[in-house]
């Protein structure tokens, strides 16, 4: 094998096996929800937090990750997010207390978020003009992960303990730091960016966690609940945008927007992420509304998931090849589609044919998006301004998600009380009966139209706005300093 080969490889194992760390974290958690509460006596509230404590934090860091990762290099900033992963996981799985333990998910995301960002950053560095390929490669190795870690994180907290859920994580991270050092390539250095905007990376993770915070909890605490939260993320906001314009060496340049197709990848991004998040909320929410069990529910994301092993690399390769307008617009439109079939849906007996369909479809439409798209979100960027583009493009998929759920639940909850006064305030009661039951089965079809016509709206910017050629000239050559009005000395 050719050392150039050796290092591609050892980096796409490295970044898979962490950022699969990070992801299980999201989803194997809520398997050992129920035990955590048992020991620690979380209640509700203190569950909730659990998980919310590792979403914001997540959020809030992406930006700041990237930034780190180009000041220090993409290489060692993943290392030290790996590193600070692991940590976080020792303290969460050997936390005493209820406090101790959100605290150690809040830091779990820190170093998850440092950890993604430069993964994908490194993997458009390390295989350049093959970065599609990449990071098909990249999300069918995590794929993996995602389909084998519930059962087994379930399997863990069943017969020994949830903080195993936790405490696996350190020796697998030092695999990951192994293979990563293992990657290295001789001429790899940090990537020259002059300072690291502390100011500026500070504006954007309060303004993110307030703005984040507010929409999550609106419906929980009302509007005058969040109120201070929302005031000052939109106060940080508000700050970063003024410091950016001013600033020397900024966080994120103005003119990095400007670099052709950049933004439109990240409008594709954000529109479609909206709907894929809705549909990954909404769906199994709904098939317990018909009568199946959570277990059943939860299966029917393998069949993407199987999807996203075989055939991501595949798309991600013709993208590289042929630009990603194609594949993109055509599996947006395949996953708008796909959504539809679930309109018959409308009882336990006739839900399974429907809903087969539709994953069936998804299985070949979800993968024909993601690697292209991330791909064409951070192609365009400067190799030392690639840490920033990866976590711009992480940030625009998550506030997507937090917006589209929050909005469409909120249309969800519309429809049902405008279909009459039931006592309750959701319409996915698995106990609704007669009336109540009938509109929650309309309320799904407003979920259902929205998250379509989220689909076939990426699909449309995609195939307006998307290359429908192979970037013939890579950025790689263009240096950040190009891209600031005020370059440092």
């Amino acid at each position: 094998m050719d050392a150039q080969r050796r290092v591609r490889m050892l980096t796409l194992f490295a970044t898979a096996l962490g950022s699969a760390l990070a992801f299980l974290d999201t989803t194997v958690v809520i398997v050992a929800l129920p035990r955590m509460e048992e020991d620690l006596g979380l209640g509700l509230t203190g569950q909730q937090w659990v998980i919310l404590a590792y979403s914001l934090s997540l959020s809030a860091f992406y930006l700041v990750g990237g930034a780190i990762g180009d000041r220090i290099g993409l290489r060692t900033a993943f290392v030290v997010g790996v590193i600070l992963f692991a940590l976080a996981s020792l303290i969460t799985a050997l936390a005493p207390s209820e406090a101790v333990l959100i605290a150690g998910r809040a830091f779990q995301g820190v170093g998850g978020a440092v950890l993604t960002t430069t993964s994908l950053a490194l993997l458009r560095v390390t295989w350049a003009g093959q970065a599609g390929r990449a990071i098909g490669l990249w999300t069918s190795l995590t794929s993996v992960a995602t389909i084998g870690g519930p059962p087994l994180g379930g399997f863990i907290v069943q017969t020994v303990s949830w903080r195993w859920v936790f405490a696996i994580n350190v020796p697998l991270a030092v695999v990951t730091v192994a293979l990563a050092l293992a990657g290295r390539g001789e001429s790899e250095r940090g990537q020259g960016r002059a300072t690291l905007d502390l100011v500026g990376s500070s504006l954007v993770a309060v303004a993110l966690t307030g703005i984040s915070f507010s929409i999550v909890e609106v419906r929980e605490r009302g509007l005058e609940g969040v109120l201070p939260f929302l005031v000052v993320g939109l106060a940080a906001a508000t700050a970063f945008v003024a410091w950016t314009l001013r600033a020397r060496d900024p966080v994120v340049p103005p003119s990095l927007l400007r670099v052709p197709g950049l933004v439109s990848a990240n409008l594709v991004t954000f529109v479609m992420y909206a709907a894929l998040s809705a549909q990954l909320l909404f769906l199994p929410v709904y098939l317990q509304f018909l009568g199946y069990s959570p277990i059943v529910s939860g299966l029917v994301f393998v069949p993407p998931s199987i999807g996203l092993i075989l055939l991501a690399p595949r798309f991600g390769r013709y993208a590289d090849r042929n630009g990603p307008r194609l594949p993109i617009a055509c599996g947006a439109a395949a996953i708008g589609t796909a959504v539809l079939f679930l309109l018959p849906a409308s009882s336990r007996s006739d839900a399974w044919i429907w809903t087969l369909a539709c994953v069936s479809l998804m299985a070949i439409g979800l993968p024909a998006i993601v690697a292209p798209i991330t791909a064409a979100a951070l192609s365009p960027a400067p190799e030392d301004l690639a840490g920033v583009a990866a976590g711009l493009n992480q940030i625009v998929a998550r506030v997507g998600g937090i917006l589209s759920v929050a909005a469409i639940g909120a249309i969800a909850g519309a429809v049902f009380t405008g279909n009459g006064s039931f006592g309750v305030d959701t319409p996915f009661d698995p106990a609704a009966t007669g009336a109540a039951r009938d509109a929650g089965v309309t309320a799904f079809h407003a979920v259902v139209i929205c998250i379509s016509s989220l689909a076939f709206a990426a699909s449309a910017l995609a195939a307006l706005f998307l290359r429908g050629q192979r970037q013939r000239s890579t950025p790689s050559s263009v240096r950040s300093a190009t891209l600031r009005s005020n370059p440092p000395a």
